[in-house]
């Protein structure tokens, strides 16, 4: 009796295993993108004050490197970075969150195109954060009428992007505000909010017609919410290019939903489409004292997640979030995950007692000073009823794809497994030939610069370098001979 009852478990464990098991397996390797310029992005605004407050990043070889490297090697290709438009108080201290003013854009903008990545400006139109609950205007424009606002926006959209690009970015996207769904800089019906973003949309276009517009709105998840969005902008004119949406899958309902109503816009005002934010966590355990997002107890459990808590699971989800986009065919123009970087600035994990209160108290000594937590102390000038009193470290260092000492985690690959580049395969088509030989070969004179990926496929003995001896590890492997390196497999 016993044994029947044991082998009728095993049979439906069998079953559910099986129905998940397509899906699974969709998850894995190259996506044949319909748009052939998928964005592959991550938004990593808080790495300048990361680093000031003494945050080193590691490559798969434990050595440490620049972030904006270890990403582009690892397949990125875009780079998001959100403005605000004065994110201190009077006496110049930071309210945190990076402390992300035009400045720090400009520089994370340069740094993205030194690795071959473009960047899409996210201007939230604020002095600290902007989301469905808060669409503060700035301090500077909180007395001014719609129309005063209208042409405040213009200039600092207009002036920000002009000193973004001579920093040396390659802006190739703009979202004008953050999350819009209830209103924007302090507007909150959508005529007003239209206006808003023909505002800004008027400043992109003067300063490069060839940037697209986005804008940002998030809960796809809510019944005819994203039609009621597009049919609102179609009705009042607003000029764009881009609907953005947030997803996270702890509140953002399915991915089948998720390809519906973003195939809607796409299909209805052949408008791109694209997620400019999501995440999901590789572990639940928290290593800075600060109350994650997702914890246990807290966002960790739901229908629509899919995937463990592990950097795999981390992997599938960004995957199956780009197959959802794809799925909407041409008009699917990228997914964006959002903060990737953001680690603890000291790890305090394992430690209790006083050695726990030293490490708390020397990492909010960096936080205050550097704003390399969500809020610092200093936003209770500006936000007094949230940051003010909730202030601290990082809400999302789980999220991460750098463990709590800035290791890359092996999920970070995710954006490269996705292309299908195989190793060896220098001219990307899908087949090691001689003409790879020649490739590399003109890689190693100097007569050709290659992206970060085409870069990493070349070296095929994986040793930094694209020279002579990939050529001829390719040219052994061409002639039959068996290589001790990857050539011809996936990265």
């Amino acid at each position: 009796m016993v044994k029947k009852a044991f082998s009728a478990v095993l049979t439906v464990l069998a079953l559910i295993c099986s129905a998940f098991l397509p899906s699974f397996a969709a998850q894995s390797g190259k996506i044949d993108f319909n748009n052939p310029d998928f964005i592959r992005g991550m938004d990593i605004s808080s790495v300048l004050s990361l680093e000031q407050s003494g945050v080193k990043f590691y490559d798969e070889k434990d050595s440490e490197s620049d972030l904006f490297k270890i990403l582009a090697y690892h397949g990125v290709n875009y780079i998001r970075v959100r403005v605000w438009n004065d994110p201190f108080d009077g006496n110049g201290a930071g309210y945190g969150g990076g402390n992300c003013d035009v400045q720090s854009a400009a520089e994370i903008g340069r740094r993205a195109a030194k690795y071959g990545m473009k960047l899409l400006v996210d201007f939230h139109y604020s002095d600290f954060w902007a989301d469905p609950k808060k669409q503060q205007a700035p301090k500077k424009w909180q007395n001014y009428s719609l129309s005063e606002k209208c042409t405040a926006l213009y200039d600092f959209t207009l002036d920000s992007l002009n000193k973004i690009k001579a920093a040396g970015a390659d802006i190739g996207m703009v979202q004008i505000g953050n999350e819009t769904t209830t209103g924007i800089a302090g507007e909150y019906s959508f005529e007003s909010m239209s206006k808003l973003f023909d505002s800004g949309s008027r400043a992109v276009r003067d300063f490069d017609k060839n940037v697209l517009v986005a804008l940002h709105f998030t809960n796809p998840e809510r019944d005819c919410h994203v039609k009621y969005l597009a049919d609102s902008l179609n009705r009042y004119g607003a000029d764009y290019d881009v609907f953005a949406t947030s997803y996270y899958p702890f509140w953002h309902g399915s991915l089948s939903n998720l390809t519906t109503v973003l195939s809607y816009v796409a299909d209805t005002y052949g408008k791109y489409t694209l997620v400019a934010e999501t995440s999901y966590p590789f572990t639940l355990d928290d290593t800075d004292g600060f109350r994650n997002t997702v914890n246990s107890g807290a966002n960790s459990s739901g229908e629509n997640l899919l995937w463990s808590f592990t950097p795999q699971g981390q992997a599938d989800e960004v995957r199956a979030v780009m197959n959802a986009v794809n799925d909407v065919g041409e008009r699917g123009l990228g997914v964006f995950y959002w903060e990737g970087a953001w680690i603890t600035v000291g790890d305090t994990t394992g430690l209790s007692g006083s050695a726990y209160s030293a490490r708390y108290k020397a990492n909010s000594k960096l936080l205050e000073k550097y704003g390399s937590g969500w809020a610092s102390s200093f936003s209770a000038a500006y936000d007094p009823d949230d940051a003010g009193k909730y202030y601290g470290g990082s809400a999302v260092d789980n999220q991460a794809f750098f463990d709590a000492h800035g290791r890359v985690l092996s999920s970070l690959d995710v954006f490269a497994s996705v292309t299908g580049k195989i190793y060896g395969d220098a001219d990307n088509d899908g087949d090691i030939t001689v003409t790879d030989v020649t490739g590399v070969q003109r890689i190693t004179a100097a007569l050709v610069t290659p992206d970060a990926l085409t870069n990493r496929v070349s070296d095929v003995n994986g040793d930094g370098v694209v020279d002579i001896v990939d050529a001829t590890e390719i040219q052994k492997y061409i002639a039959g001979y068996k290589s001790d390196y990857p050539i011809n497999n996936p990265i």
